[in-house]
């Protein structure tokens, strides 16, 4: 039946695969128990014990001592308990050690199933164990097929597939089977198909990582990012700050002749990407979302969590963006409501370029925008320049 050579195989398992030998012999205990009653009968209480060091099987079953015997399977008599141990009262449990002769060919291959079983279970755990550790990290893939639209890619060191959906791709970003690409880890899920890994490179998280891995600053934590707004494929606005006196974060995240921020835009297939020094004063920090554009004022309604941009008649277009893109990218980056409006239609005439004037409203002058058409009604979104 089963042998020292089960449970040498046992020790080999633990050693080569770091599965521990106890959860074997403990599922295993399990299972032969279940494949003995079913031998014997359901009725009957029975236990199956394996005992490594002496690479022994035993099985016991189990009565309970009673006055009158109902059901001989599972009650035994006080007199007949007494001749196996004089001390055993009523209620007790008598274990007997039942024969395994008839037992050896449904144990061997019960053990060989639970073995097999077992073995493929944990292997699966300990494969999600190490890629959770992946998660929320930028990974190189080879491409592996391309399925209706949906790539399937290959972590490096594993037998795992990844999969990025086509709202996880860059919009017209073209791969091939066996192209290197960088992905994001946004979920690693455990189904009875198996461990499925979404990748994805539409995400701020993919930005983000970009720029960790190509800024050393960012890494460190010198300089750090408050928050990414994104539109794949488009634009995307990044606002960073920083604790140091002596650090740029603007210039730090550009580098020596635009060096570092050149090579995460190409990662990214050409995206824009704009820079904004985050301010702890909303006012001016929505004024910086809105680069490339020229702001002149900002007024916000704190109740409402609002505000009003007034930029140039002729830098309308371009704080807008097409389809309201730029001021849609500067109000999720800010967490600001932003209605912007031209200088002509409030009668401002003489204002700096480079100042803008910091205002509060009142709460009767309060306002809520989110109304991307009537921005659009503002200046013809044809004309927009889409300037840097």
């Amino acid at each position: 039946m089963i042998n020292k050579d089960f449970f040498q195989a046992l020790e080999d398992l633990e050693t080569e695969k770091k599965i521990d030998k106890a959860t074997f012999i403990t599922t295993l205990e399990t299972a032969l128990t279940s494949a003995y009653k079913k031998m014997y009968g359901e009725a009957k209480s029975a236990m199956v014990k394996l005992n490594p060091e002496k690479a022994t099987i035993r099985i016991y079953s189990y009565k309970t001592v009673v006055n009158e015997v109902q059901d001989p399977d599972k009650e035994i008599s006080l007199a007949e308990a007494r001749l196996i141990k004089k001390s055993h009262k009523i209620g007790d449990e008598v274990a007997t050690e039942e024969s395994t002769k008839d037992f050896g060919r449904i144990a061997a291959q019960t053990a060989k199933q639970v073995v097999m079983q077992k073995l493929k279970e944990l292997e699966r755990q300990m494969a999600l164990s190490e890629l959770s550790e992946k998660e929320d990290e930028l990974l190189t893939t080879i491409v592996k097929r391309i399925d209706n639209g949906t790539i399937y890619v290959q972590l490096s060191n594993t037998h795992t597939e990844g999969v990025m959906l086509p709202s996880d791709q860059i919009p017209n970003e073209k791969f091939n089977v066996g192209d290197r690409v960088k992905v994001y880890v946004k979920r690693i899920k455990d189904s009875f198909k198996g461990t499925q890994i979404q990748v994805t490179r539409s995400n701020v998280g993919f930005v983000r990582k970009l720029f960790e891995l190509e800024i050393p600053e960012i890494a460190s934590g010198d300089v750090k990012i408050k928050n990414i707004a994104r539109d794949a494929g488009n634009r995307t606005k990044v606002a960073v700050y920083t604790e140091k006196a002596n650090i740029d974060p603007i210039g730090t995240c550009v580098g020596f002749h635009g060096q570092r921020i050149d090579t995460i835009t190409s990662e990214i297939n050409g995206e824009k990407i704009d820079l904004i020094e985050y301010s702890e004063d909303p006012l001016e920090f929505i004024a910086k979302s809105l680069s490339p554009a020229q702001v002149i004022s900002v007024e916000t309604n704190e109740s409402l969590h609002s505000s009003r941009v007034i930029v140039p008649d002729d830098k309308l277009s371009l704080a807008i963006g097409k389809n309201g893109q730029n001021v849609r990218l500067a109000a999720r980056l800010t967490g600001w409501k932003i209605e912007v409006k031209p200088q002509s239609t409030l009668g401002v005439t003489e204002v700096k370029e480079t100042e803008y004037e910091l205002t509060e409203l009142n709460d009767e002058d309060a306002f809520q925008i989110n109304d991307f058409d009537s921005l659009e009604e503002l200046a013809p979104l044809d004309d927009i320049d889409d300037e840097e």
